[in-house]
């Protein structure tokens, strides 16, 4: 099970003597965490301590039978968490509960020199956020953007998986203005305005959703669903039961993190089976060449056509020996153009996802401000001599997507991205 970044630890103080069913209090909770799919809990025992009733409990060799001081900590997923608070706290009849933030930055059960064996449900993600297939498009757009998702499974009465919800089916269907990720760019007059409209339809998730979805089995390996995702060219993969019904999540970061992690183990591996990325594919073979460029100065129509090129989204900003200045994409021009709010801008960047009519006015758009002003910097580059697994490390540790390549001079030869590492691992 994927846990990773922010995260959830709650402290549980009850008495060693607490009971709840017929069974020690502590043995009680951890049942219900393990069986309700928590990440992991540990029960510590006290020397000393007192609490709600003030007297205090030794452990000393007079007091072998007093009601020690008993500690579960529990790290978990904001959302699982959430869910299971409530039970916890009617088991706990006297004790204290509290609830902090934490950073998890690494959650596994031991390296392996082949990571893409593991099956799915060791790496994917078990708490997922699902709708039915009568939720209106409102409630749709509202909860993906409260939650941070970038798309939401369907699923039925029973749990079955119907079909899922991208921000492509949210632009192609409901007439979205802008993809997810923009919407926190928008002024707040524009995503209220948005939103109404959107309450106004009738169009609820069914009509919304793509469907057959692409699954992956909970116990098919990692390798499996890499060669799915490089197949159908996606993102991720919900995981199903045997029956279909949906039981986690797993995403490209997911597998990328998972391999990065188990790095050390494949290095020291013998054999080119356990080495997806220190054989096979180069940096040179899994780039793109074919890379949007602009200089410093150009305006934002240029800027534009270059993130029109192709539909990476991307365009790098270099001097005139293509030395890398900065990157920009889609979002940049949001967050940093004067134009943010005009309505041929948002008209083009929806042409980026290929989801405007061919009707739709995309005018010639007028600004003082260059890509200079635009660009975000600095830029992580990888040099094209550096393996797979330093890049494969580099995306992880800064939550990059792509990576500009670069020669020895520093400039630039082409991208990598995700995917192309995805391609690499087969």
């Amino acid at each position: 099970m994927q846990l990773q970044g922010k995260a959830v630890r709650v402290n549980i103080y009850i008495g060693e003597s607490d009971r709840y069913q017929g069974k020690p209090l502590y043995m009680a909770l951890l049942q219900f965490l393990k069986q309700e799919g928590a990440a992991g809990a540990t029960v510590t025992r006290g020397l000393a301590g007192f609490g709600a009733h003030s007297r205090i409990h030794t452990a000393t060799i007079l007091d072998l039978s007093v009601d020690l001081p008993i500690r579960l900590e529990w790290v978990d997923q904001p959302r699982l968490v959430e869910r299971l608070l409530p039970q916890v706290r009617q088991m706990v009849d006297a004790g204290l509960i509290t609830v902090e933030e934490v950073d998890v930055v690494q959650y596994a059960p031991g390296r392996r020199p082949d990571p893409l064996a593991q099956p799915v449900r060791d790496v994917m993600r078990a708490e997922v956020v699902t709708i039915a297939p009568e939720t209106p498009v409102a409630d749709v757009v509202t909860l993906l953007l409260q939650e941070g998702y970038r798309s939401l499974p369907v699923v039925d009465g029973n749990g079955r998986l119907q079909g899922i919800i991208t921000d492509g089916d949210l632009l192609r269907r409901a007439g979205l203005a802008a993809r997810l990720d923009w919407q926190t760019e928008m002024p707040a007059q524009a995503w209220q305005a948005q939103l109404a409209a959107l309450r106004k339809q009738s169009t609820t998730a069914v009509s919304l959703m793509s469907s057959p979805v692409i699954a992956i089995s909970a116990n098919a390996s990692l390798r499996q669903a890499v060669q799915q995702m490089v197949t159908h060219q996606l993102k991720r993969l919900p995981v199903v039961d045997d029956d279909d019904r949906l039981t986690g999540w797993i995403s490209r970061i997911d597998i990328l993190r998972a391999v990065e992690y188990h790095q050390p183990a494949i290095e020291t591996a013998v054999g080119a089976a356990a080495k997806p990325l220190s054989k096979g594919a180069s940096i040179a073979e899994l780039m793109y060449r074919d890379v949007p460029t602009v200089l410093p100065q150009a305006t934002l129509e240029e800027v534009i056509q270059a993130l029109e090129h192709d539909l990476r989204r991307r365009a790098v900003v270099i001097d005139a020996e293509r030395h890398v200045l900065g990157i920009i994409s889609d979002g940049d021009l949001l967050r940093r153009s004067q134009q943010a709010a005009h309505p041929g801008l948002l008209a083009r960047l929806r042409r980026l996802m290929g989801n405007a009519t061919p009707t739709e006015p995309a005018p010639l758009l007028a600004a003082t401000e260059t890509a200079a002003d635009l660009m975000s910097t600095p830029v992580i580059t990888i040099p094209l001599t550096a393996t797979p697994a330093k890049a494969l490390h580099l995306m992880v540790q800064h939550g990059i997507k792509r990576l500009p390549v670069v020669d020895e001079n520093g400039r630039l030869l082409g991208l990598l991205g995700r995917a192309s590492l995805l391609r690499g691992l087969l």
